[in-house]
């Protein structure tokens, strides 16, 4: 269990500021590979590790995820003791746990309680939800993200995240499956980035103002600012200022609907595509190809 402190460098109003913050993660490789919260380290210009020993050391991004909140970062360091994972799939709800990290940004701190939800499912912003969640009455604070949550054979079963325990839940904290999260810090170890199903537009939800501004026919759906050269919606002849209503069989309302259905879909399948363009709907068809890295 590592602590993470971070420096953001923002400008307001002509003056420089810099905006500190602190999370937690856990050293998943004796070489120096470090698993935490994506938030943690979102844009951050400077990123610092220290080690239960009290070493301090620089850390650098090695990639980030930020549909399933997850982030690798890495200090130049050999030999360390790096955490036992375990395997989420075998709690049970009423089992003890333990939240370790840094708890509102004063050390390492253990707090423990029981499992009492698994397989959850919780949006936290448009476009993004986290699924596979462990519910659990451990106390998690400003500081937790990214820790592990641990067994009582100190197995990581999960990684903490204090951004998705504030959702007005009384004595719930949540963590992300260590099972679903093992194939995310797989791929973020070794690409940098995750490889997901892509269609290849920007776009954002339908609202009362862009009904208006364009004269759209339907209030839901995703309204497309932009079709990107050379990408599966340019082939299925999409255009900006289309509103996509259903992809792949699913009706479409918001963001986090399409996130889903195109991320529940494979790299090369072919997909049908419902849309309004005017006062009329289409269907086209789009065959799907690999997301680009970030």
């Amino acid at each position: 269990m590592v602590a993470i402190n971070t420096e953001t460098i923002t400008y307001f109003f002509g003056q420089l500021y810099t905006e500190e913050g602190a999370g937690s993660g856990w050293i998943i490789d004796e070489n120096g590979y470090i698993v935490t919260n994506n938030h943690v380290v979102e844009g951050a210009q400077n990123i610092t590790v220290t080690l239960d020993d009290g070493r301090t050391f620089p850390a650098a991004v090695v990639g980030t995820d930020f549909l399933t909140d997850l982030a690798v970062v890495k200090i130049e360091a050999e030999n360390l003791m790096r955490a036992s994972g375990g395997d989420s799939s075998e709690l049970n709800l009423g089992e003890w746990v333990l939240a370790i990290g840094n708890s509102l940004g004063l050390g390492v701190t253990p707090s423990e309680g029981i499992v009492r939800s698994l397989g959850a499912s919780i949006t936290v912003s448009p476009g993004q939800t986290l699924h596979d969640l462990i519910g659990t009455s451990a106390a998690i604070n400003p500081g937790n993200s990214g820790g592990p949550l641990v067994n009582m054979q100190g197995e990581v079963v999960g990684i903490t995240s204090v951004k998705i325990s504030m959702v007005g839940v009384e004595a719930m904290g949540w963590a992300i499956s260590i099972d679903s999260a093992l194939p995310i810090i797989t791929q973020l170890i070794n690409t940098g980035h995750v490889v997901r199903p892509y269609l290849g537009i920007s776009y954002t939800d339908v609202t009362p103002y862009l009904v208006w501004q364009y004269n759209l026919a339907v209030n839901e759906g995703i309204f497309i600012f932009e079709v990107l050269t050379g990408y599966p919606a340019e082939e299925a002849g999409l255009e900006a200022g289309d509103v996509i209503v259903g992809f792949n069989g699913e009706e479409i309302a918001n963001i986090g609907d399409f996130v889903e259905a195109v991320t529940s879909c494979e790299i090369g399948q072919n997909v049908e595509i419902i849309y309004w363009r005017g006062n009329n709907e289409y269907t086209t068809y789009a065959t799907l190809t690999e997301s680009p890295p970030p």
